[in-house]
């Protein structure tokens, strides 16, 4: 029996924690991933019925497999992200980013000076960052001089404090206090200033004391505002990750001293229908590589393995929980920016999304491109008449919305009146041999979704095309067949698609329905009156709309209407007491 060169590579694999790397014909590198067991891991590529489109397309083009044993786990995801980062797999999530991020940096000689740039040199100075936010660079920088003026770069040589000379100790001892501040630790600092103030305020130098007083104004001012938990939390990463069907966004928080000095969110394209654990993964050792991160503490929102060196912490109540949650709410806040972005620049995608959103929220089988909403409308029965509208590309498209006259249903019956109008309208559809939609929603319970679904059935379109129903009260969504409802959230992009729908097929169906019963209750005045046949009525309609018009209308607005004789004997039995 023959063996492939690429069965025989899986077959001989190491059972070791490492790296793999698939190449297709063209010896080139498509998918690089890790594993604490690599022969188990590549196995199941091979073994497993993939449902993933991308996942098969990958395993179909896999022609050769190497790998590189490590130590540990970590090893194997630190050494996964630098290769991936080196090659750029087109099967992998790409973390990518353009941008170059600003530091500060604090020359101590010849003379102390701090400022921020985004390039780094050797030997130049001390840096500190890198930082997400360059406003809050500048403010910060600024604080500083504020507090420390010998700092301000503009001088030539040191400022003297108060007439008397800075020492070296006293620069120093300031330099650290500072890039303690940095960090965002300002304990050091007031302590000082508290002390220099005490120790002024014992010497009766108040003026030197009240100007210390204003340093320290400053400084708790600039950490009450910045802090937002408990200060005793500090040199912490905080993680946090929300997906949808094709991208996650990765939210990443430093914190120091209950304050936020970095804030960072990314957006992952889903390459291969990648868990949440898996993006988290790969973007933690990424973000904390790109920020220089030094923590060996990390606050996620689920478990993760990343090595024995750092501890993970997932909390459920408390000050680190509200971290977990402030780090989500900003994830989701970049997410809803982007598609804001998107809508404005690129309508198409955002229109895709929102349909594709609504495939998966509504668990449709087809994209909804096409979609029709029925409503009725009736006053205690009288006049009944139903609405259709359609949204293409979740869009109105009004030259194609109809209304209906009810014709087989007497009296308020506004099941038996959805099942003749839905039944009208696709049947015409199919004599005519138009589209049919991907989705029919039917305004109103299960009532009127077994109703609309008589009609599918007599026509033959029962799994040809999906129907809902949607109840007003609490704007359940209910499935043939199904006697539990589905319940969307309040501010789900689908539902306020599907309201508009409803909302939309309403508006349209009770206008038809307001002039049908204006013109109906004018008639039926009307006909009271000797002498006013159905020409003259209709000449009256259309100029007055309304009897209570025709009531107020002087004799001569009558005559200009209807003629001298007809106006005279309407003028006198409308007016009768």
């Amino acid at each position: 029996m023959s063996i492939s060169k690429l069965e025989l590579q899986i077959k001989t694999l190491p059972e070791n924690p490492g790296i793999y790397k698939f190449y297709n014909s063209e010896d080139i590198i498509i998918y690089i991933g890790k594993a604490i067991n690599l022969k188990k891991r590549v196995n199941s590529y091979f073994n497993k019925n993939h449902t993933h489109f991308r996942t098969k397309l990958l395993v179909k083009q896999i022609v050769k497999v190497e790998n590189i044993v490590v130590e540990t786990e970590m090893d194997a995801l630190l050494l996964e992200n630098n290769l991936i980062k080196k090659f750029k797999p087109k099967f992998n999530v790409l973390l990518k980013d353009d941008k170059t991020y600003p530091w500060i940096c604090i020359q101590k000689k010849p003379i102390p000076k701090i400022f921020y740039t985004r390039k780094i040199e050797k030997n130049k100075g001390e840096y500190f960052g890198p930082f997400t936010n360059v406003k809050s660079v500048k403010f910060l920088i600024k604080l500083i001089k504020n507090v420390y003026p010998f700092l301000n770069h503009e001088l030539i040589h040191l400022l003297k404090k108060e007439g008397e000379k800075i020492t070296v100790q006293e620069t120093e001892k300031y330099l650290h206090d500072i890039k303690l501040m940095i960090k965002g630790n300002f304990k050091s600092s007031i302590e000082g200033f508290r002390a220099e103030m005490e120790r002024l305020s014992i010497l009766t130098e108040f003026e030197k004391a009240q100007k210390i007083k204003e340093k320290l104004e400053i400084l708790y001012n600039y950490q009450v505002k910045s802090t937002i938990v408990n200060p005793r939390i500090s040199d912490v990463d905080v993680f946090s990750i929300f997906s949808d069907d094709a991208f996650s966004y990765v939210n990443f928080m430093q914190i120091s001293f209950g304050a936020i000095i970095s804030s960072y969110t990314i957006e992952i394209k889903k390459n291969l229908n990648e868990s949440d654990q898996e993006i988290l993964r790969v973007s933690i050792v990424e973000l904390r590589q790109r920020f220089n991160s030094k923590s060996n503490n990390i606050i996620i929102p689920f478990n993760l393995n990343l090595g024995s060196k750092i501890k993970c912490l997932i909390p459920k109540v408390g000050d680190k929980k509200k971290l977990v949650d402030l780090s989500l709410r900003n994830a989701k806040s970049f997410r809803m920016e982007r598609f804001k972005q998107i809508k404005i620049l690129d309508p198409e995608r955002h229109i895709d999304r929102l349909l594709f959103q609504m495939k998966t929220d509504l668990r449709l089988k087809k994209i909804p491109y096409h979609i029709e909403c029925f409503d009725n409308s009736n006053l205690q029965g009288n006049d009944p008449v139903a609405a259709c509208v359609v949204f293409k590309n979740c869009k109105p498209a009004k030259k194609e919305y109809r209304h209906y006259n009810i014709k087989t249903v007497s009296g308020p019956d506004d099941f038996a009146s959805m099942e003749e109008v839905v039944y009208r309208r696709y049947n015409r559809l199919i004599i005519e041999k138009s589209p049919l939609p991907q989705l029919i929603i039917v305004d109103g319970g299960k009532g009127q979704l077994t109703s609309a679904l008589k009609s599918i059935d007599r026509l033959s379109l029962r799994g040809q095309v999906a129907v809902i129903g949607i109840a007003k009260r609490l704007e359940e969504i209910f499935y043939p067949g199904d006697s539990i409802p589905l319940y969307l959230d309040k501010k789900s992009e689908t539902l306020k698609i599907i309201q508009q729908l409803r909302n939309e097929a309403h508006r349209f169906g009770i206008k038809l329905h307001r002039n049908k019963r204006s013109k109906s209750a004018l008639s039926s005045n009307l006909d009271k009156i000797n002498g006013i046949g159905v020409k003259t009525q209709i000449k009256l309609i259309k100029k007055f709309k309304s009897f209570n018009n025709i009531k107020m209308a002087s004799k001569k607005e009558l005559t200009e209407a209807v003629g001298i004789s007809k106006a005279t004997k309407l003028y006198k039995q409308i007016h009768l007491d």
